[in-house]
């Protein structure tokens, strides 16, 4: 195949030539790409399967590369061949390889008490337990009665909450369960409407403890597999789950596979933070530079509505946290007049942090956006209806994630949402203000603008820092910020919820809250310390990138060692793990006055020393207020 027939070529076609030609391995960094067309074309599940199962051909060669591997057990109570492709193709979307852990068919039970099961194997990121609802029927008796299958739905509900509460006590990753669909099979066994009702009633409440569990107990996630059977269709193929037990379908697999690969996604720290969206065929009907304000429509056409039904679900992301900016080949001023003033819109400007106008190139544009809110492009997904935008983008920014828009407005939000780019475990007040913590950037810019020098501008920025120990309702900003935070984050060790709860028993959680004169930032860092017997250990710190260049990371550590000092310890010592995006901090540990305690480790890991005889002064411009932690 030339050249030009390459690159003319569908992205399962040019996938099958790179694995053919042996070149699928070094060219491992055009997967994500390949992968997302396929996500988007025609048969998506069908075609990720047969490239998961591809890359899977190669697993062991691209682990040699360094890829991320992921390393996942998988249980069920059914056959569940077309997981372990699909899994394969969602995880290298996200440039995560799938370490597969099968275990015996059937046994999931056992895996979850076996602590020698590849459910407690060292290194196990995610546990599967794919259940369907044999769990509940292939115990009934003959004949049996919707009573015995509600009795018997509470067995299975109750003996996986004891499954899920030893797994919280023994396992190291998230145990993933899903809820369990129900079949008219099932149902009409029954003839007696009343009893239908019974069973129909008794499965949802099995349904909502099985989602309840992952509230309850620690490293837990329920999947729903509801909404996706009404994605994909089918929840099987009748012959396959009668010869094979295949009872949950390929589709409905691979629906499956895109939701855990989400999960393991945010756990790895990779949720977006801004939604950059065109203007003109994305969020309204027409184009403005054309038809001027009178001649676009979010409301007043039955098209029109169809975009203002988008826009209510982009200010229904926004409201949880999202970010959202405008970047359009538009004149700035008609751009930001329509979005104040248009009657049909359902989003303002004053909802935006970002409101770019101009007729540059896109890719540019979002660099820009970037740029202004201190983020990495990384940090962005671009929804646009244009093929060649997008195109132009996905080639200039790869890290950008790009969202296929197109001449239908009605698919505009499931499109959006497909692909869980701003999933996170839990939301926090913070995530709720961030849009306007965001927004008074520009006020912060106008002061900037106007001082004499950056020392002037943090003068008078009457910035105050906080230093105390985790109170409970921090728990879940705390585990966001380790899942969420890249740049100054020491170690990059990812913590749940739960385990930020265990850190703060075992040793000493410090927060940072930061505020200034154009308002409050909210908990912005923490400090992770466990106490041994030469002092106090730094496990992890991490600083959002929000509060970058005031020098708040300086005042906080500065409030650590005066705590560490006070508590008698006899030094400070810290780690610092060097990845792709943390490297701007690499001498963090030495401008502190801290001493390396010995040459660097294969991965570059150093190890640092502080006496806490001479400690350095807590930056000028900065009020800090330390509240001690327990000695």
């Amino acid at each position: 195949m030339t050249t030009e027939t390459t690159a003319a070529a569908g992205p399962l076609d040019r996938l099958r030539l790179m694995h053919s030609d042996g070149s699928l391995t070094a060219r491992r960094h055009d997967l994500p790409a390949l992968l997302d067309r396929l996500a988007t074309g025609d048969d998506p599940a069908a075609a990720l399967r047969t490239a998961g199962r591809l890359i899977g051909s190669v697993r062991d060669q691209l682990a040699r590369t360094g890829t991320e591997t992921l390393t996942v057990s998988i249980d069920g109570s059914g056959t569940l061949d077309g997981l372990v492709p699909s899994l394969t193709a969602e995880l290298a979307r996200h440039r995560l390889l799938l370490g597969p852990l099968t275990g015996d068919h059937g046994a999931w039970e056992r895996a979850l008490l076996d602590a020698h099961s590849s459910v407690y194997a060292p290194g196990t990121a995610l546990a599967l337990c794919v259940l369907d609802a044999s769990v509940v029927f292939d115990s009934l008796p003959t004949p049996w009665t919707a009573k015995d299958a509600t009795s018997a739905a509470r067995d299975v509900l109750a003996r996986l909450d004891r499954l899920t509460a030893h797994h919280a006590r023994h396992g190291q990753g998230t145990l993933v369960l899903n809820t369990l669909p129900l079949l008219r099979e099932h149902t009409h066994q029954l003839v007696d409407h009343r009893s239908r009702i019974e069973l129909g009633a008794a499965w949802r409440e099995l349904n909502a403890g099985l989602l309840r569990l992952a509230t309850a107990h620690r490293r837990t996630h329920t999947v729903d597999l509801e909404p996706l059977a009404n994605a994909s269709g089918p929840v099987r193929d009748t012959r396959l789950a009668g010869y094979a037990r295949a009872r949950l379908g390929a589709d409905l697999l691979a629906g499956y596979a895109r939701e855990v690969a989400h999960l393991a996604r945010t756990l790895r720290g990779r949720t977006k933070k801004v939604l950059v969206l065109d203007a003109d065929n994305t969020l309204w009907d027409g184009v403005l530079g054309d038809a001027g304000p009178e001649g676009i429509a979010a409301a007043s056409t039955l098209r029109g509505e169809a975009f203002g039904r988008f826009q209510r679900v982009i200010r229904q992301l926004g409201a949880q946290g999202v970010l959202l900016a405008v970047c359009s080949k538009n004149d700035q001023e008609p751009l930001v007049h329509v979005l104040r003033t248009h009657p049909d819109m359902a989003l303002s400007e004053d909802e935006f942090t970002v409101v770019r106008g101009d007729w540059g190139p896109k890719d540019e544009g979002l660099r820009v956006i970037a740029g202004r809110l201190g983020l990495g492009v990384d940090s962005l997904v671009f929804a646009d209806d244009s093929p060649f935008e997008r195109a132009q983008v996905s080639a200039a920014l790869p890290e950008v994630a790009v969202v296929p828009l197109d001449d239908e407005p009605a698919l505009h939000p499931e499109r959006l949402l497909a692909d869980g780019w701003f999933d996170v475990p839990e939301l926090t007040d913070t995530d709720r203000q961030r849009g306007a913590q965001y927004r008074s950037e520009g006020e912060r810019r106008e002061l900037l603008e106007g001082a004499e020098s950056y020392e002037d501008f943090l003068a008078r920025l009457d910035v105050a820092v906080d230093v105390a120990p985790l109170r409970p309702h921090e728990v879940a900003r705390v585990a966001q910020l380790t899942q969420r935070t890249n740049q100054f984050n020491l170690t990059t060790r990812r913590l749940t919820a739960d385990e930020v709860s265990e850190a703060a028993e075992s040793g000493l959680v410090l927060t940072v809250a930061a505020r200034d004169r154009f308002g409050d930032n909210g908990l912005v860092g923490a400090v992770f310390v466990t106490y041994e017997d030469d002092g106090w250990r730094i496990d992890n710190a991490l600083l959002s990138c929000r509060v970058f260049g005031r020098h708040i990371e300086h005042a906080a550590f500065g409030g650590v060692l005066a705590l560490a000092r006070d508590a008698g310890a006899a030094a400070l010592h810290g780690r610092f793990r060097p990845t792709a995006k943390n490297h701007r901090f690499a001498d963090f540990y030495l401008s502190l006055g801290c001493t390396p305690a010995g040459p660097p480790g294969p991965d570059g890991t150093a190890e640092y020393r502080h006496a806490l005889r001479d400690l350095p002064a807590v930056p000028g411009h900065i009020a800090l207020t330390v509240t001690g932690g327990r000695p």
